[in-house]
């Protein structure tokens, strides 16, 4: 029953999101359409924030699932193309949140990805770690600034030679690092 009812919660915003500006939306709103009493929604959910958060999480975790992704690359234009689909949905957000939250937000969430990343490459290839850490942060901020980048310029960027050109970069800057992250001589 929780599953179902955490469900509802979360397609419910997503709907209202695809109407209305995030700032727009409150718990009363939400709990009317979702015909739920404001305990429930407190029983899953600390406030709409954490809602937000946990929205965008399965948004992403399940738009890299569903991807055939052989690499980074795949995983990225997935999400790019999905927010161009999705273009109301996260404009309504991005626009009713500062930019200071939505930076933060998108850096934390491509930090950690890429570090578990690299963090495992290093280790699979006996590869420095803080050389890794450094690779790390180098294409956290690209990737985050490019993200930023695509959404000042309205999703008009174009995806696929935007992200194949950050590929060549990055391969070349992991490679740079004595054949891989390489280990300190």
């Amino acid at each position: 029953m929780a599953n179902y009812t955490q469900k509802l919660i979360i397609d419910t915003f997503n709907e209202m999101l695809d109407r209305m500006p995030f700032d727009k939306i409150t718990v009363t709103a939400l709990i009317k359409e979702c015909q739920i009493g404001r305990n429930t929604f407190y029983y899953h959910y600390q406030d709409i924030y954490e809602l937000l958060d946990e929205a965008l999480a399965q948004w992403l975790e399940a738009h890299i699932e569903s991807t055939s992704a052989q690499s980074w690359q795949d995983v990225a234009k997935a999400i790019l193309y999905s927010c161009v689909e999705h273009k109301r949905r996260i404009y309504n957000v991005y626009n009713s949140l500062s930019r200071d939250q939505i930076c933060f937000y998108v850096f934390e969430r491509i930090s950690s990805t890429v570090s578990m990343y690299m963090e495992e490459y290093a280790r699979i290839t006996g590869g420095d770690t803080a050389r890794a850490k450094l690779a790390s942060e180098m294409i956290t901020y690209t990737i985050s600034g490019f993200f930023m980048r695509f959404l000042w310029n309205d999703m008009q960027d174009d995806i696929d030679d935007g992200i194949d050109k950050l590929g060549v970069i990055f391969d070349e800057l992991i490679d740079s690092f004595d054949g891989g992250l390489g280990t300190d001589k």
